[in-house]
């Protein structure tokens, strides 16, 4: 039996709950939630059983595939059999609880914390993204689990969704082609144009690891590393739109106002392995209404061309994604891709890091994949800075950090 500890109870963990759900639904029956601990007794406590303790907080969205959407779910739902600890210290929690591994969900700038915490017990480890507030520090949550042996997994759900598995498929296969170029992003689809990401003032300053090229873009550069191969380098430019955000009541009054100094805008361009080239584009501003490119996430391959999930050919024909990949894939693949039918990205992403633990190997959404990915991010801001076009791996090794030297040294990150 897994004896999951989990570290932050914000709006989030209703949706991994979700996922967890879904697994013991689907008959993954080997592991169980234990502890729970947030800062505030009764923020963990209004997650632990239906009907008892504080009502859950609203969802913040109303966006379908936004996890921020997801309510309503309680560990009662698909845990009856074991007592859940609540903590409000995570440092006693992995010390004390009887737990076996921790799920962090906390804040950026808490990440590397928890994880020297949970490592230094010997507890096997899935973090949320992004993996550290800074590339220094991710890599020394990497050394840390290698060096004990452990597990570590980065939450980056996104290659885990039906949509990507079926594009790596189509790839793979050569049904559209080698990949060329990848064009993905909009403007103002959400919190736009000047809102509080998700009431949490925290994505909006820089010392706390915030701003749109890491709160969104190690999701991105997960998805176009998994297609297309590691991102060789990036030029970019940043801004802040919106200085100031705030927050508004039902009856549009400003309930929270704070000053911003942390990216609410990107357009950077990339190239990664095989000659794939991309842009990518992303602001949590824009007055008048959303921009989007294409349907979604634009791939252009050597013999069409997908848009969401809408796939056209040279040939002039067309086919929907999902329906290419039901007639084509064969039946060993689409259970690699969907073990035990589940489609859900948060369920599939903690099952692979749960077959990790059995099995004492690294997840597919490893420590190493999530260091990669915070790397091409942060090549966005260095970039930025820079005022030049710089190779990622100036920024995974550490030669290039002066974005982020700041906050190394605020959290004493040597």
């Amino acid at each position: 039996m897994i004896r999951i500890g989990i570290v932050g109870c914000g709006r989030i963990l209703a949706a991994h709950l979700r996922g967890y759900r879904m697994l013991r639904e689907a008959g993954v029956d080997d592991f169980r939630i234990t502890a729970l601990c947030s800062l505030e007794a009764d923020e963990a406590r209004m997650y632990v059983r239906r009907g008892e303790g504080p009502a859950q907080r609203p969802a913040v969205s109303d966006a379908p595939e936004d996890p921020l959407a997801v309510g309503d779910e309680y560990l009662s739902d698909f845990q009856d059999d074991v007592e859940v600890e609540v903590y409000t210290d995570f440092h006693r929690m992995i010390a004390e609880a009887p737990i076996d591994a921790v799920n962090d969900f906390t804040v950026h700038a808490l990440h590397h914390q928890v994880a020297a915490a949970a490592l230094e017990h010997g507890k096997d480890l899935l973090t949320e993204k992004p993996m550290a507030v800074t590339v220094r520090a991710a890599r020394r949550m990497c050394e840390e689990a290698e060096s004990r042996d452990l597990v570590l997994g980065v939450f980056q759900s996104g290659r885990f969704a039906p949509a990507a598995r079926h594009l790596r498929w189509l790839f793979e296969t050569a049904k559209c082609g080698r990949l060329e170029m990848v064009l993905m992003g909009g403007v103002g689809a959400r919190w736009a144009p000047d809102r509080i990401v998700a009431e949490t003032p925290w994505r909006h300053r820089r010392i706390e690891a915030g701003g749109i090229a890491l709160d969104v873009g190690v999701h991105r550069f997960d998805l176009i590393r998994y297609l297309a191969g590691e991102v060789k380098n990036v030029q970019a430019r940043t801004a802040i739109l919106e200085p100031v955000r705030i927050t508004l009541d039902e009856r549009g009054n400003v309930t929270e106002r704070i000053d911003c100094d942390a990216d609410d805008t990107v357009y950077a361009t990339f190239e990664a392995n095989h000659g794939v080239t991309g842009n990518l584009l992303a602001s949590w501003a824009g007055h008048g209404g959303p921009t989007q490119l294409g349907a979604g996430a634009v791939f252009y391959g050597s013999a069409g061309r997908i848009s969401g999930t809408d796939v056209t050919f040279d040939d002039g024909s067309a086919a929907e994604l999902e329906a290419l990949y039901q007639e084509g894939a064969e039946a060993a693949r689409k259970q690699k891709d969907f073990p035990m039918g589940l489609d859900d990205a948060f369920a599939l992403t903690q099952y692979d890091w749960l077959e990790a633990v059995r099995r004492r190997c690294q997840p597919e959404t490893s420590g190493r994949e999530g260091l990669m990915n915070l790397a091409c991010a942060y090549a966005v801001l260095e970039s930025a800075r820079a005022g030049r076009r710089v190779e990622v791996e100036e920024v995974a090794g550490g030669a290039l950090r002066e974005y982020q030297r700041r906050i190394d040294d605020h959290y004493e990150v040597a």
